[in-house]
């Protein structure tokens, strides 16, 4: 796990606000991270924030339009900051992006890059939003993948279910934080 990163992806208040369905999730993802912090795994925050007046969003991109339409991820905004539950300590990193991915628009890749790691560990909300797109694009950028099932959030159970137990198998490691902890836990 020496070239490692856990990526703590869109756990910002608005969208906790929106996703959280009262199962533990802060809780499990906060042990995830503390467990990272301990093992020596550096912990990347990823947010999504828009510039006020939007000018990286397209109305041709429906998705970002509706995001722009319901007032999220406005810049300095209160809901745009990253959940106190699990907030960065001093020295942390928190990259922002523009879009589904945490690498789109960001300069995560030149982090990555700089710090020479090499496989990522993936948590956040939505499942089949940033994890999904992140996932993906990390494949083709030749990542070795984890992604942290119940670290992970959707507003669709069903959605998350079929990306975790179905599809993310087949290019990730699928794990529950429990398990990681175990697997990253000095010997």
């Amino acid at each position: 796990m020496a070239n490692s990163a856990l990526l703590v992806m869109d756990v910002q208040r608005d969208v906790v606000a929106i996703a959280d369905d009262g199962s533990g999730y802060l809780p499990r993802l906060r042990r995830a991270i503390d467990g990272a912090r301990a093992a020596g795994i550096p912990v990347i925050y990823v947010v999504m924030g828009l510039r006020p007046s939007d000018p990286e969003v397209s109305p041709r991109n429906r998705v970002m339009a509706n995001v722009v339409r319901a007032g999220l991820f406005t810049e300095g905004a209160p809901g745009t900051e990253i959940h106190p539950d699990v907030a960065p300590h001093q020295g942390d990193v928190v990259v922002t992006k523009r879009r589904g991915s945490a690498f789109s628009g960001s300069d995560l890749d030149l982090i990555l890059r700089a710090r020479d790691i090499d496989s990522l560990v993936l948590t956040g909300i939505a499942t089949s939003a940033v994890v999904l797109s992140t996932l993906w694009h990390a494949i083709d950028l030749d990542f070795g993948l984890t992604v942290l099932a119940d670290a992970c959030l959707d507003t669709d159970p069903e959605v998350h279910r079929m990306l975790t137990e179905k599809l993310f198998p087949q290019w990730a490691d699928v794990l529950a934080v429990q398990d990681w902890l175990t697997a990253i836990a000095p010997q």
